[in-house]
């Protein structure tokens, strides 16, 4: 278990490069075969998480659920912690996010990783949540892929082809965003893998329900 109760200097000084580039760009995870290999059972009550979500502004098409890793699915399971209900607690090594709730149970989702992810760990707080986010492309990203971002430079609006999905949980420390993110994602393959970009990604059915349960101000613990 975590003890230290604050995000280390050194850590946050070794990770904000990552982090300035972070949450911004597409996963290059290719799409497994459709029917590359037999589905596992989804219960259907699990199922029915992930069905079309057709009130939102841009309608949430349904997961195929044969793309995705179905240990990774929404669930509810015993979970034992110290710290208190409420608190969303980010397990890098099982893909995992893990809301806390009474009686040691918790919510978890399954989650992708980026590398950028994976160089970030601590404390912080849920500082600002959106609802179909706006992204902008950082300039080394425009540098380093010009036929690919440079358009999106003004900033790309909210939509199905945003890479930061339904919704982003924006996380600050000190008042002061860490440029590490909780957001969705439009590819639901990726979850359960360490991508190539990215914070912490969850299927867009996964991230508004998270969305929706977790005010601002939230803690969150994020561990390697």
């Amino acid at each position: 278990m975590m003890t230290a109760s604050t995000l280390s200097r050194r850590s946050f000084a070794l990770g904000l490069p990552f982090l300035l580039a972070a949450c911004s760009n597409r996963a290059v995870v290719d799409p497994p075969e459709v029917h590359a290999r037999p589905a596992k059972l989804v219960p259907p009550h699990i199922a029915a998480l992930y069905g079309e979500v057709p009130e939102e502004k841009f309608p949430v098409p349904a997961v195929d659920l044969e793309e995705v890793d179905t240990d990774f699915l929404r669930k509810v399971v015993p979970y034992s912690t110290t710290e208190q209900p409420g608190t969303l607690i980010v397990s890098t090594p099982e893909r995992a996010l893990f809301l806390v709730m009474e009686n040691g149970m918790a919510v978890r989702y399954g989650v992708g990783v980026g590398k950028e992810g994976l160089a970030w760990s601590g404390r912080a707080t849920i500082g600002r949540k959106a609802m179909w986010p706006r992204w902008t492309p950082t300039a080394a990203m425009i540098a380093r892929q010009p036929e690919r971002n440079a358009r999106w430079a003004g900033g790309m609006e909210g939509g199905l082809d945003n890479p930061l999905g339904a919704r982003a949980l924006y996380l600050y420390r000190d008042n002061r965003d860490t440029m590490y993110r909780i957001h969705g994602t439009n590819e639901p393959w990726s979850i359960g893998k360490a991508v190539s970009s990215g914070c912490i990604r969850l299927i867009n059915q996964d991230i508004i329900d998270l969305f929706n349960r977790v005010p601002v101000g939230t803690p969150v613990v994020v561990r390697q």
